[in-house]
């Protein structure tokens, strides 16, 4: 560990988050051309979500795989790796032809965010002193929270001036400006670890992950008193059962599940599994109802996340130096409590909501996001040992991502279902919207319960500590 943070340092910390930057970016700009590619690409909503969704889900199962590429491969070996994914990935998508095109060209993309986010965070975590990560996990919080709060911005504005192909052609000079930089700047050392990888806990995983995410579209399509939705909800059931059962008895190394015997860190882990679930799931409804329901047009419907994306951009380092000097109790308790009250604005005011009110209400949230996001994972870094921290990060940066996609499957799913009962798009959008509003306040209270309990168990050790 540095006793000080180099210039190299603090330009490979830039690099790599520019490149996580662009691949969460051009994901949340997608979600602005869902009317236009649904008319250029003739398929369905529940169809062109998996542009958002398949992606998200592939970037969660790469993360998986973090934990044992970080120790067996240096820093830099897999950035240029990620680098290439994404050139490959953005000229596919720029070109795309039809919807299978694009959908192969994102899965590039998706391997590219997959490993360059927690390869971001692992340089923070191994490089930067103790004393200065709340700063710079806020920081990182940052480009991973105002990339999905821009997204939305950028895609509109490019979808209805120009076409929603510039969102990859604008991006392409960029990413060949950040594979110099982070080539020439990234030292990070594997240890070289030499465990056995364990493709088969990576393939039940990546199969759970799937057939939950599949279960809400199987609602979405045929609604959630179909056979289809409960069918494949047993299915994941039974596979999670598995999968508990390999997590203590498989003898292969994919990550160390043991840290998630620690409370505190699973109780970290649900509160930013929540907070990046309502994150990205109220990026893709916002810009859904303003579009459907106000009339609004893409580059509009952007444009209102944009004061609370900038918002956060700038809560982000200041949530972090709060946190270096009082601790990770005020700081996440802040987040909670902002979270709890701008969903419960748009839950309670759904049918009254105007663009104006959904920029402030999504203000308010941001400031919940941002305030909470990177301490949590800073602060469940310090209860893990040294050897531990890979796991760690690619834990929280995999559960991350499937919230993420997650939450862009079941709200989307709510609003299908909705459609497939109500002929209005308008009403059927409204009315779905609403209930993602209330599951987003149930979630936001669950978060908060969960911050409470991991209070009391962060002041009994400052009492042991201080007897």
């Amino acid at each position: 560990m540095e006793t000080k943070v180099t210039r190299r340092t603090q330009l490979s910390i830039l690099a790599v988050g520019l490149l996580s930057f662009i691949g969460i970016l051009i994901e949340t700009s997608m979600n602005l051309t869902f009317p236009t590619l649904i008319t250029q690409l003739h398929v369905s909503l529940s169809t062109i979500q998996w542009v958002t969704t398949g992606y998200l889900l592939l970037v969660t199962i790469v993360m998986g795989t973090t934990a044992y590429l970080l120790k067996r491969f240096d820093g830099r070996t897999i950035f240029r790796f990620a680098i290439i994914c994404c050139l490959i990935g953005t000229i596919l998508c720029g070109i795309a032809p039809n919807f299978t095109f694009l959908i192969f060209g994102r899965l590039f993309q998706a391997i590219s965010t997959g490993l360059s986010t927690p390869l971001m965070f692992n340089i923070i975590l191994t490089s930067v002193p103790k004393f200065q990560l709340g700063v710079y996990t806020g920081l990182a919080a940052m480009v991973v929270s105002f990339a999905p709060a821009l997204g939305p911005t950028y895609g509109g504005l490019l979808n209805h001036a120009l076409s929603w192909r510039w969102i990859f052609w604008i991006a392409l000079p960029i990413i060949i400006i950040v594979a110099f930089l982070g080539n020439s700047t990234i030292h990070t050392r594997a240890s070289h670890q030499h465990g056995a990888f364990d493709f088969y806990g990576l393939a039940l995983v990546a199969v759970i992950f799937a057939s939950l995410v599949w279960t809400f579209n199987e609602a979405g399509t045929h609604g959630f008193m179909s056979g289809q939705f409960w069918g494949w909800l047993i299915v994941f059931l039974l596979l999670m059962g598995i999968q508990l059962w390999h997590m203590g008895h498989g003898k292969r190394e994919l990550l160390d599940w043991s840290i998630l015997k620690m409370p505190l860190i699973r109780l970290r882990l649900t509160t930013y599994f929540l907070l990046q679930f309502t994150n990205i799931g109220i990026s893709f409804v916002i810009p859904l109802y303003a579009e459907n329901v106000l009339g609004a047009n893409s580059m509009v419907a952007g444009m209102i996340l944009f004061p609370g994306a900038l918002l956060g951009a700038i809560t982000a380092p200041l949530a972090g130096r709060i946190y270096d000097k009082r601790g990770g109790i005020l700081p996440i308790m802040i987040s909670n409590v902002f979270l709890l009250i701008g969903t419960g604005l748009f839950a309670t005011l759904t049918n009254h909501l105007t663009l104006g009110l959904i920029a402030i209400f999504f203000m308010v949230l941001r400031l919940g996001f941002n305030f909470g996001f990177g301490n949590l994972m800073s602060d469940a870094s310090k209860h893990v040992a040294v050897h531990q921290k890979a796991d760690q990060n690619s834990l929280f940066n995999m559960m991350q991502q499937y919230a993420g996609s997650l939450g862009t499957g079941v709200l989307s799913a709510i609003i299908s279902a909705h459609e497939l009962t109500i002929r209005s798009t308008e009403h059927a959008t409204r009315q779905g919207s609403h209930v993602d509003f209330v599951v987003l306040v149930v979630l936001a209270l669950i978060a908060f319960a969960a911050a409470l309990v991991a209070n009391r168990y962060i002041l009994k050790e400052r009492k042991q500590v201080s007897a």
